[in-house]
């Protein structure tokens, strides 16, 4: 049964964590519920001297946390994370209108991302090369050691995996001993301060973390160039990566900027497998995900098969009332991204494709959508769509597969659906992307590995709980007698 929505009077007030502190502002961001649109809770407008006092504090606090008080914090943050599952769960859901079976899961996601970091806290990082290697060698050895940043992280998250994104850049921060200011989206904030809550109760000294709401506009910059910044850590869109890139001069940048991630289907692939794969890769998370499948690109010998499959999947989600717990997906983000995925299906019917299915909208609910014989060059398949839209691409030969694979600006993952090695072994060696998953979605990846694109998608520097602590430390070599 679906939960009862807040009345006004029920409306939440937050405030932003500075250093821990609860800081309240009159002026004030509205949160709504993009199933209702009802304002939901409310959060602070930043000022620049909120941001700047954040940004002083972390600058002239010095962490001395050892590596297991590290991971004891980490590790006490997941014990609290899933003895509150439910609650963490309804406020993802509250505030981006993901089903709750996506919002649970999105929670255990989060929980392996701690433990990840706690463990990693525990690994020496350093390494030692002995120096009596050539003829004029020394007796000597080399050693490095790896130190957190002197100054402080900037991380700046979407609205789309209110808690993931938020904790793939928190927790790696933590684990390396560094000091970090957070703004998540102005339209997805109060999990950031749930989950900055929980850090605080685990142990987390409160300088090592604050969370920031505002008007990007009016504190973004700040956050950029402030010259406390050592490393800015960013995921969203191109355009504002872009900007981020150009802005935040001689700082070092992390910037994950989403993708156009094909599904490639071969003609002896498995039909049954491929359809599963597309229709779970398409549209969980309602499809807002940056590793989501965004085209289909399936052999013409297979095509009709496949596509038959599809749309029986499709046809078989249930989609709605977010809270309801049978729901596979609930609604996008808001009503104008729901508009705007119904005028590019809408262009690419005009320019020939054909609906099998979907294309129905009501509010910030868009139903899961299937369009066949789609165009590479429709708006719809060469841009990224960020919501529960299937455009299928027929294809004759495994040379234009990738031709069209490669045919947009964005270079994140791939799925690759084939039993044949000399197949696999050309996608893993001519697709222009970071990830190529066989006979898997392209967002598949544990919390630790390497995760990260290259053209529009980023610029090649890897994410993951492994790869961010590298990032997020300085290298140091250190020589002895010996």
């Amino acid at each position: 049964m679906s939960q009862p929505m807040p009345k006004p009077a029920d409306i939440h007030c937050e405030a932003l964590r500075i250093a821990g502190e609860r800081v309240y502002r009159d002026e004030v961001i509205e949160v709504t519920y993009p199933y209702s649109g009802e304002v939901v809770a409310t959060v602070p407008k930043a000022t620049l001297e909120d941001v700047r006092r954040a940004y002083r504090i972390a600058r002239d606090y010095k962490p001395t946390l050892t590596r297991y008080e590290r991971y004891k914090i980490l590790m006490r943050a997941g014990e609290i994370i899933a003895s509150r599952l439910d609650e963490i769960s309804r406020t993802i859901t509250l505030e981006s209108g993901l089903c709750r079976k996506d919002s649970l899961y999105e929670v255990g996601r989060a929980s392996d991302v701690l433990l990840f970091a706690a463990n990693q806290a525990l690994v020496d990082d350093g390494q030692v090369f002995s120096c009596d290697l050539t003829h004029h060698g020394k007796s000597r050895k080399v050693y490095t050691l790896r130190e957190p940043l002197l100054g402080v992280i900037t991380a700046i998250t979407p609205f789309n995996h209110p808690l993931n994104q938020v904790i793939h850049k928190v927790a790696p921060a933590i684990a390396t001993n560094n000091r970090i200011v957070l703004k998540p989206s102005e339209k997805t904030p109060l999990t950031a301060f749930v989950l900055a809550d929980i850090l605080y109760e685990a142990g987390l000294p409160p300088e090592m973390l604050s969370v920031i709401t505002g008007d990007p506009r009016e504190i973004a910059d700040e956050m950029l160039t402030n010259p406390d910044v050592d490393l800015v850590t960013f995921t969203g869109g191109v355009a504002i990566g872009k900007y981020i890139a150009g802005k935040a001069t001689y700082k070092r940048q992390i910037l994950e900027l989403g993708g156009n991630d094909p599904i490639i289907v071969m003609e002896d692939a498995d039909i049954e497998e491929a359809a599963t794969l597309a229709a779970s890769g398409s549209y969980k998370n309602s499809g807002q995900r940056c590793t989501a499948i965004k085209r289909m690109l399936v052999h013409e010998a297979v095509a009709d098969r496949f596509v038959e499959l599809l749309v029986q999947k499709t046809k078989a989600l249930k989609y709605g009332d977010p809270m309801d717990p049978t729901m596979d997906m609930g609604t996008v983000i808001d009503e104008a991204a729901a508009i705007q995925f119904e005028s590019v299906v809408n262009e690419a019917i005009a320019g020939g494709a054909k609906l099998l299915c979907g294309n129905v909208r009501r509010g910030a609910l868009y139903s899961p959508t299937v369009l066949d014989r789609v165009d590479p060059e429709m708006t719809v398949a060469k841009h990224e769509t960020f919501g529960p839209v299937s455009p299928v691409i027929r294809f004759g030969s495994i040379e234009e597969a990738i031709r069209i694979s490669n045919g947009t600006a964005y270079g994140l993952s791939s799925s690759v659906c084939t039993n044949r090695l000399d197949y696999i072994t050309r996608f893993i060696r001519e697709l222009h992307v970071g990830s190529v998953n066989v006979r898997e979605v392209p967002g598949y990846r544990l919390e630790l590995t390497p995760f990260g694109g290259i053209k529009d998608s980023g610029l090649g520097y890897k994410e993951g709980v492994l790869e961010a602590m590298k990032s997020f430390t300085n290298s140091k070599t250190y020589s002895l007698p010996w």
